[in-house]
């Protein structure tokens, strides 16, 4: 048996909606009609629950089908409306459609009623699926807006916390043995806490760099759980299903294990007494005949993480919100609204989707979708920090932000290096006409006035092909996309050891 069709019956008649149900039964399917026939009981009865069609008389007494069209369409452009009666007259009836009545009937012609329900039913779930679309179009365009706008004030402050982390560093390594360094560990501490949270900027606008690899999600999963437990506390207990003949994903593991632990963190929010946290992952198959919203992904095989908990649940009305920025259900000062935003925009970066299930007391279940790979895993390796060496070469650092440039320059010179600065890439280029013989590398910002980062090299090439050079950016777009794909790219703000030990790798394996 489906599920009945709810009608809501504003009739003073009970003989007449007798009739009605009768006549909706023949038709087939369960039916739940509840009677009102004045203002009050109509008001309590539209307070009470959802009703999937209203039929009305048109004259009552005391009350007449006008209000009763009136009270309805206060609360929305659903249910369909209909009038069943025994006098209408022409004018009155178009008055009601013009109200926002979909039909009118007259009780001596009930042949009409079921085919007029059955097409109004139809009509109202067209309706219902168009308002979605535009509701998502609408989100879509909201996110894209946020996104740019997220973008930009990220990348112009990544150029200022990189320029403090840089110079905090640089500070530290040229204090005395023995000297107090706790200042610089304190700047550079706090600037990391700034750089944290344009990252999260970055990952809901999709501009962070990303370094893609052949990932195994369960081997990911696995290694992510102690750092979990610790995370969410021994009041959650943690259960793992893992499908043993899951496929491969490509993608930044970084960024996929923050999604994970944004997940988990979220969960354990919603079960403030302890609970139980399910992770679960399987493979699953996209196309045309998948639920929304999860069919607004591209059709294909996918790998699916599913994190749910069986926490206080989500309300209808928040749960079209919570991916947006800076939105929380949390008290103030218990989160920035940032953790689900970020998981968005990372899984979105990577061409996936994510979709979420909730209801008040019943939890939430969020399912992540990664396209899936059928390569190998790739090997992990042993975190590992090799000295930190220099050289006599010249470099040519273009980088039209003063603080990075200098930060960079002193850095570069620390080592031992010559530094060619320039402010732009018209001046990178004009530099290495005049001194391209001598330079051995060459470090250019991606995105820079007059001259940008891609086409300086381009024109820097056409002297000399195959310089090798390296990428910096503040933010993922087009351009980075296409430098990364032929040269290292650096993602602001960098520390000045991770620049120094790829100037010198660089430098090596072309040597070599």
């Amino acid at each position: 048996m489906g599920k009945p069709l709810r009608v809501l019956a504003v009739e003073d008649s009970a003989e007449d909606v007798e009739l009605l149900v009768r006549h909706l039964r023949k038709a087939g399917g369960p039916i739940e009609c509840k009677q009102v026939q004045s203002a009050g009981e109509l008001k309590a009865a539209l307070a009470e629950a959802p009703w999937d069609l209203v039929i009305s008389d048109y004259q009552i007494p005391g009350f007449g089908g006008l209000e009763a069209l009136r009270m309805v369409r206060e609360r929305g452009p659903e249910p369909p409306f209909l009038f069943l009666s025994g006098t209408i007259g022409e004018e009155t009836a178009v008055e009601a459609m013009r109200m926002g009545a979909q039909d009118y009937l007259m009780k001596d012609n009930m042949a009409r009623l079921v085919p007029a329900i059955e097409r109004e039913m139809q009509q109202a779930e067209l309706r219902q699926r168009q308002r979605q679309m535009e509701l998502r179009m609408h989100q879509l365009e909201k996110f894209e807006a946020l996104g740019k706008l997220a973008g930009g004030i990220a990348h112009d402050f990544n150029n200022v916390i990189g320029a403090i982390l840089g110079w905090a560093e640089l500070g530290a390594r040229q204090l005395p043995e023995g000297s107090p360094a706790e200042s610089f560990e304190q700047i550079r501490q706090q600037a990391e806490r700034a750089a944290s949270l344009t990252r999260q900027l970055l990952a809901f606008a999709r501009r962070q760099v990303i370094e893609p690899a052949n990932v195994d999600l369960n081997y990911l999963v696995g290694e992510t759980v102690s750092l979990l437990q610790k995370l969410i506390g021994e009041r959650v207990e943690i259960t793992l299903l893992l499908a043993p003949d899951l496929k491969r994903t490509r993608a930044d593991r970084s960024q996929i294990e923050q999604v994970l632990i944004n997940l988990c963190v979220n969960a354990r929010d919603a079960m403030p007494k302890g609970g139980t946290l399910r992770i679960e992952t399987r493979n699953a198959r996209l196309d045309e005949a998948t639920p929304a919203p999860a069919r607004d992904a591209a059709p294909g095989l996918y790998v699916q993480l599913s994190v749910a908990d069986n926490g206080t649940g989500i309300e209808p009305g928040m749960l079209e919100r919570i991916f947006e920025p800076f939105f929380t259900t949390k008290e103030e000062g218990h989160g920035t609204g940032l953790g689900l935003a970020t998981a968005l925009g990372i899984v979105k970066q990577h061409n996936g989707h994510i979709d979420v299930q909730s209801a008040p007391g019943a939890g939430s279940t969020f399912h992540v979708f990664l396209p899936a790979s059928e390569e190998s895993a790739e090997p992990i390796e042993a975190a590992r920090e090799p000295a930190l060496r220099g050289g006599a070469e010249t470099i040519l650092v273009a980088e039209d932000h003063e603080g990075i440039r200098d930060m960079v320059r002193e850095l570069l010179r620390t080592l031992g290096y010559r530094v060619l600065e320039a402010r732009n890439g018209e001046e990178a280029v004009t530099l290495f006409a005049q001194h391209g013989d001598e330079i051995a590398l060459v470090v250019l910002d991606v995105a820079m006035p007059k001259l940008e980062g891609p086409q300086a090299y381009d024109a820097i090439c056409r002297m000399r092909p195959n310089v090798p050079v390296i990428f910096t950016s503040g933010y993922f777009d087009e351009r980075v996309a296409a430098a990364s794909r032929q040269a290292t790219v650096l993602e602001k703000p960098y520390p000045p050891k991770v620049l120094g030990r790829k100037v010198r790798e660089l430098l090596d394996n072309t040597a070599n």
